[in-house]
């Protein structure tokens, strides 16, 4: 799909090697919890996923779509690991606030940084954000229950899905085009992302959402409104009906001087 789709270029897929058994198990034991089913399956069959791709701009390859799932290696835990060695450094488990509503309704749970949860990073977003995967009860014993959330730059979680595989499944039909993870955030994608979103429409279920509000987002320039003062000029529009008047004065005198020259013709023979 990707090859043939207009201006579409590079498409690069990296192959990886199936992970070793003994990789994911000193995994588990390193976290003290077991991944998920499906997503185990996934690493025996490959050590994580990228595939990249890029759009002629100018004759010129601009690299746009990437999809990325971090190897088990790669699959390290959010905040595990600091910057700071100060003893009272930051950390982000000093964003939880005991006041956050907790999952009701429609709206499930959300994730602790604290000791509460266990997050694994996915996928980086390439700056954009990071796609996780959640352990969101870790006491007193880590439940094998995970989920697939997005934080965001600014550090709020959104939900995407309950299973690796209905997350994977997004990820592919989504093209790996840039921010396409904030379509499932209230807020929605950048406006320069949904011109992307519109050019190479994704096949998804999520696409009501992109096309609610697709007019205010669209740039749409009418030339007849922008230079409207400099289509009025009269002086184009008042010539035509001169010239046909010049052009009969002519005709006429051509058509008198010709019947004179006959007469004259005339009166010598």
């Amino acid at each position: 799909i990707l090859e043939t789709s207009p201006g579409v270029a590079e498409v690069t897929f990296v192959e990886k090697e199936p992970a070793e058994h003994h990789t994911i198990i000193s995994w588990e034991q390193k976290n003290s919890c077991i991944l998920p089913e499906d997503l185990k399956n996934f690493y025996l069959m490959t050590d994580g996923f990228q595939m990249t791709w890029s759009v002629k701009t100018d004759d010129t390859p601009m690299p746009l779509g990437s999809m990325v799932i971090n190897s088990v290696s790669k699959l390290c835990r959010l905040g595990s690991s600091s910057m700071y060695t100060l003893p009272n450094a930051p950390t982000l488990a000093d964003l939880e606030d005991d006041t956050d509503e907790e999952g009701n309704g429609d709206k499930p749970e959300k994730p602790h940084f604290d000791s509460r949860s266990l997050i694994f990073e996915l996928d980086p977003c390439n700056g954009n954000g990071k796609v996780c995967l959640v352990y969101k009860h870790a006491k007193p014993v880590v439940s094998p229950d995970t989920e697939i959330w997005f934080l965001d730059r600014a550090l709020y979680w959104h939900f995407l899905t309950k299973t690796f595989t209905a997350y994977y499944r997004l990820l592919i039909t989504h093209l790996g085009l840039p921010q396409w993870q904030y379509a499932f955030t209230s807020y929605g994608v950048s406006p320069q992302a949904k011109q992307w979103f519109n050019m190479y429409k994704p096949i998804t279920i999520n696409t009501a959402l992109l096309s609610e509000e697709a007019d205010s987002f669209v740039n749409k320039l009418d030339p007849n409104k922008v230079f409207k003062s400099k289509n009025k000029t009269p002086v184009i529009k008042k010539k035509p009906p001169s010239q046909p008047a010049g052009s009969q004065k002519s005709h006429t005198s051509m058509t008198s001087s010709k019947t004179s020259s006959l007469a004259g013709n005339s009166s010598r023979k």
